[in-house]
């Protein structure tokens, strides 16, 4: 089958999410400043152990054979090796993203013996002073030693999540780099301007030249650096991106938040994009198969003002979420649209009307807007590390 094929085919929904992301918490030790789900402090009606067994129970009847366990942080809730045995118990692989602060070398020795696990470390500057503008003070640090104690523990390959910013576009080479030196994986991903991210988003997204940086980038080490299909926008520069290259939100992928409610996409937490919960009667699997939103979002789409552009079948207007949460209709381009449209209708937006994340989890702290060292000059650091 043929990728255009295949996307055809995903567009219309599939038995089971290929990509399922739980939340299982939005506790959180870290206040980034573009925490997608606006993490923190833990929402008190957060999934009991026995319910997130009975979740587990029921994506194994669905055949779910894959989830992505994030928060807030995962690792500090006090179940959570008890959530990873029973995944494991039931077949499904795991992969769980962290700041790697709970990552003693206890821990990494106790991840490293379990089974279908992957674990993937945020950072996002492959030095302090670019890392902890946006993560906070001593993230870095607490990231390495993560990655060292799993490399010590012998856990095998796991990987070096990055969301992209205009103040790491430079540093690409040397993620890349600090990846190989650990025999582990690069994945990048897209900055959006949801939770906390919609405040940051001005300050952080990257120029339309490096817009272009990132596509040359990916064309040259696509094949061996993971992308989530977070960049399918860029494909109107030309010859398209590895991977399906689609927005699969209610398709082939959704959200589980800690309080099980299930969102089209794990970049809109919002009430619009809510499909349902998985405590109500049906569960998880109704909400899938039946749910209004999803099957709406499993039609055909509207071409809407993309249409008379030559690039759409090769961008397919974009992500949702970026759109959604800069105020440009769902059939409208994307922000970052690679033509610049989006740009000029993000900047017709009216404030007033652009929509806000429906649940903030953020601790009483002020966040100050990053202020970051140049790239050339992380890199340098980088050399030096």
């Amino acid at each position: 089958m043929s990728g255009k094929a295949l996307a055809t085919q995903l567009k219309a929904g599939l038995d089971a999410p290929i990509c399922l992301t739980w939340e299982i918490t939005y506790a959180c030790n870290l206040q980034c400043v573009h925490c997608l789900s606006s993490s923190g402090t833990r929402d008190p009606r957060e999934l009991s152990t026995d319910q997130a067994k009975a979740v587990l129970d029921e994506l194994r009847d669905l055949q779910v054979f894959y989830i992505n366990i994030g928060g807030g942080e995962p690792m500090i809730r006090k179940d959570f090796f008890e959530i990873l045995e029973h995944a494991e118990a039931n077949d499904i692989g795991v992969k769980f993203s962290t700041n790697g602060t709970y990552i003693t070398a206890e821990n990494a020795r106790r991840l490293a013996a379990m089974n279908y696990l992957d674990i993937q470390i945020s950072l996002d500057g492959v030095d302090a002073l670019t890392n902890d503008a946006v993560r906070g003070k001593g993230s870095y640090a607490t990231a390495i030693a993560a990655m060292n104690h799993l490399r010590d523990a012998n856990f095998g390959q796991f990987k070096i999540s990055v969301v992209v910013t205009r103040h790491n576009v430079d540093q690409l080479d040397a993620f890349k780099a600090l990846a190989d030196s650990y025999g582990a994986q690069l994945r990048i991903t897209r900055l959006r301007p949801s939770g906390r991210g919609a405040d940051t988003w001005d300050e952080l997204h990257p120029t339309q030249q490096q817009q272009r940086q990132i596509y040359d980038w990916l064309m040259k080490h696509g094949e061996n650096v993971l992308t989530g299909d977070s960049f399918f926008h860029l494909n109107a520069f030309g010859e398209s991106l590895p991977g399906l290259n689609l927005c699969g939100a209610g398709r082939v992928v959704c959200l589980i938040d800690p309080i099980g409610d299930v969102y089209a996409c794990p970049f809109v937490i919002h009430d619009q994009f809510k499909a349902g919960s998985l405590l109500s009667e049906g569960g998880f699997t109704k909400v899938w198969k039946e749910s209004d939103l999803f099957l709406s979002l499993r039609e055909p789409e509207s071409e809407g003002a993309c249409s008379a552009c030559g690039s759409y079948d090769a961008c397919q207007g974009g992500c949702m979420a970026a759109k959604f949460f800069t105020g440009i209709p769902l059939d409208g381009p994307d922000p970052e649209c690679v033509t610049g449209h989006g740009e000029e209708l993000v900047k017709l937006a009216t404030v007033s009307l652009i929509p806000k994340p429906s649940m903030d989890h953020s601790r009483s702290v002020k966040i100050n807007t990053p202020r970051l060292a140049s790239s050339k000059e992380a890199v340098q650091r980088m050399e030096r590390v």
